[in-house]
């Protein structure tokens, strides 16, 4: 009875949580302040949670900025809020992970504000590319991610492979 009861609480929990998986890469021009317009195809996958905002941070692997929905930062959360912080590479990671994190949401314009010191670890300037990385996007300085793109296509058929080729799929492996 009490697994059920867990079962039942963790299906309660999950449905105040929306699917995301995005679509598509959009180029846009930031203004002299920042702003950048987002992308309206964006704006319609989002609708249902344009207005709890975004977290703007700096992405682990590669020079740009990840922007996560409110909701897919708080399931982050979730699970980072389960690691230990009296084990320091746990605190470490942390402290990284979190680092420059920033509250965004649009402004009545439609228009997204990247703030100064993300905009520097990025190199963003003026011609911008928002790409879908599942369920959040990615803010890119152009040049940045066609050299990106373009150093890694070599390399993307072993990828493929190494990641793709050793998942189950459909419940074949």
């Amino acid at each position: 009875m009490v697994e059920s009861g867990i079962i039942y609480l963790f299906l309660i929990t999950k449905s105040n949580f929306n699917v995301i998986n995005l679509i598509g890469t959009y180029e846009c021009k930031a203004d002299a302040k920042g702003r950048l317009m987002f992308s309206s195809a964006f704006k319609k996958q989002l609708s249902t949670v344009l207005e709890e905002g975004f977290v703007l941070k700096r992405a682990v692997f590669q020079p740009c900025l990840e922007l996560y929905p409110m909701c897919e930062w708080n399931m982050m959360m979730e699970k980072i809020n389960k690691l230990n912080r009296f084990v320091k590479k746990n605190n470490d990671f942390i402290r990284r992970f979190t680092a420059g994190v920033k509250v965004i949401e649009l402004d009545s314009s439609g228009r997204l504000l990247i703030p100064k010191d993300l905009a520097v670890f990025a190199s963003i300037e003026k011609q911008i590319v928002l790409s879908s990385a599942v369920n959040i996007i990615e803010i890119w300085d152009k040049e940045s991610y066609e050299q990106s793109i373009n150093d890694t296509a070599t390399d993307f058929a072993d990828l493929v492979e190494e990641v793709m080729g050793k998942s189950e799929v459909d419940g074949i492996s």
